[in-house]
This record gives C-alpha cells, sequence and structure tokens, in this order.
C-alpha cells in the first residue's frame, strides 16, 4: 500500500531530506504526493489533490512556525485527504506552535495549547513533532486526543557538537534549563553547567557560572529549545565573555527569531546554530533521519 507524504510548498526541501531519509530504511515506502495549493484573490484557499489516496495512509509535513496563516490550509488539505479516501491523515510538525500558553496567567486570557490541541486532534489522525514547549505540560497525551509524538533533537545535537567544537561546555541559561542541558552534554559527551542567577530587586540581576575556573580553556555551547528575540542568548554570552570565557556558541532546536533576532546575535559576535525545523540560515542540524525513523512506526 503506497503511503503519501505532502507537503507545504515552504517544507519542499525538508520533504525532500525526509524521503531521501525514509529510503536508506527497510521497510519505507514513503512516495512525494501531488497538490496543488493556492490562494484565491480574495484571500481564501484552495487545493487540489492529484495522488490517488484512496485507502491509503498519508503524512502532511508542515511546520507551525507563524501558524495562523497556515492553519486554515491545513485544517482544508487533512479534509480534503480524509473526504478523497485515505485511510489515515496525520501531522508532521518539527515545530508545533501555541505550546507556551498553557495556562492562564492572567484573567481572562485562553489556555491556547489545549485549543490548538483539541483542533488538530478533531481533524488528524496522529501528530509527530519534535521538543516542543512542554513546562507545565510533561506529555502532549495530556491534551491530545489523538497518538502524539514528541522526539527529541538531543542525539542530532549532540552529534553536531562532537564534530565541531573543541572542548565543549554545555551551558543551561537558567533552572528551567538544566534537564536539558545535562542531556545534551552527557549525549555529547563533555561537561555541563547551569547559570545562577542572583536577583537583588526588581532590575538587578547577577549571573554566575559555578566552577567557572575549571573551564577557562572550553568554548562554552549555550543551549535551549527555542532562540525568539535572542536577548537572554546576548545578555548570557556577555556574562560568560565577562568571566573570562570565549564567545559560545548558541544551539537551540527551534529559530523563531523574531524581526532582526539572528542579525542582532551575529553582530554580538555569536555563532547561532538551529535545526531544520524552521529554514533558516542558522540550520546545522537536519532532523529528517530522526523523523524518518520515527514514521516506521506511526
Amino acid at each position: 500500500m503506497t503511503t503519501w507524504l505532502f507537503s507545504f510548498p515552504e517544507q519542499a526541501g525538508f520533504a525532500s531530506q525526509l524521503l531521501a531519509a525514509q529510503g536508506s530504511l527497510p521497510a519505507a515506502g514513503w512516495q512525494q504526493g501531488d497538490m496543488e495549493m493556492r490562494r484565491f484573490p480574495d484571500g481564501e484557499s484552495y487545493i487540489r489533490i492529484d495522488s490517488d489516496v484512496r485507502q491509503c495512509d498519508v503524512a502532511i509535513l508542515c511546520q507551525l512556525h507563524q501558524p495562523d496563516n497556515k492553519l486554515v490550509p491545513l485544517l482544508l488539505l487533512a479534509d480534503t485527504l480524509r473526504d478523497l479516501g485515505a485511510r489515515r491523515v496525520g501531522l508532521i510538525a518539527p515545530y508545533l506552535a501555541y505550546m507556551r500558553q498553557d495556562k492562564r496567567f492572567r484573567a481572562g486570557e485562553g489556555v491556547t495549547s489545549h485549543y490548538m490541541a483539541r483542533l488538530l486532534s478533531a481533524h488528524l489522525d496522529w501528530l509527530l513533532t519534535v521538543d516542543p514547549h512542554l513546562h507545565r505540560i510533561s506529555d502532549l497525551q495530556q491534551i491530545y486526543s489523538i497518538p502524539a509524538r514528541s522526539l527529541t533533537a538531543v542525539e542530532p545535537m549532540a552529534a553536531w557538537i562532537r564534530a565541531h567544537v573543541e572542548r565543549p561546555l554545555v551551558i543551561g541559561p537558567d533552572s528551567e534549563s538544566e534537564q536539558w542541558a545535562a542531556s545534551v552534554a552527557r549525549a555529547a559527551g563533555c561537561p555541563w553547567e547551569v547559570l545562577q542567577k542572583t536577583r537583588f530587586g526588581d532590575r538587578s540581576v547577577t549571573v554566575s557560572l559555578p566552577h567557572v575556573t575549571h573551564y577557562r580553556e572550553h568554548t562554552p555551547v549555550l543551549v535551549d529549545d527555542i532562540i525568539s528575540t535572542g536577548k537572554t542568548m546576548i545578555q548570557t554570552a556577555a556574562h560568560l565573555q565577562a568571566a573570562g570565557l570565549c564567545a559560545p556558541v548558541c544551539m537551540a532546536v527551534h529559530g523563531v527569531f523574531a524581526d532582526g533576532a539572528l542579525a542582532d546575535m551575529q553582530q554580538h559576535g555569536l555563532q547561532v546554530v538551529t535545526s531544520n525545523s524552521i529554514a533558516d540560515p542558522s540550520n546545522k542540524i537536519d532532523l529528517a533521519p530522526l523523523i524518518a525513523r520515527a514514521l516506521l512506526s506511526v
């Protein structure tokens, strides 16, 4: 039975990498599906499927960075595939949006991570993503009613560190990143530390690196799940250099990058490394092999 992969136009490159990675695995039989996706002059979405999906398993590849202009086409595509006879329709979302608002921080707010989960669960049969922002939600199955699997980029990140950084020291920017930093460091076979912050009032914060004298000859590697504005990493890098370390490598799974964030980081002399979950010049870590292996068991 043919299993089809339909990718959003901006993910065509990742789709090619994914299918190439699938081709190197036993019992993998995914093929690129053909479709037309465009917008009418009034902004509505048009979708036409050119592949025979009757009684087939289908996956949609759509990273959900800047999701609001992708969600309606995604849901229309999923329902069209099902209407044309697809047996199962799943979503590969290397970056999963709307995960940060996982509680009501202020009166009147919505818990949008839960709403998104209900929305996607109503239109899809399964979800595969990489390192979603899990804080108060420890497992996607707490909010999704379909099988929702979260992969981790720890091993690909560690492999990049081993290959490209001499004497690395993995650093988590705060206590919340401790488990993440430790996992990457253990996989890379290198030491790790977490920055300690001491607050003096509302506006004064000092940052220190425990055992800094042990690591003068190491290259710091700041790791996090997401880089958004880049301000935290820029400030952390300044603290590390003030403590006598060299400029760090700044590494994250998802380079969300608010307007000008990447350029700002680079102007501060920082090397920035991200995965290809969101297409960007900083992409150095390929998630396609990781996802290809996971597709064998969806």
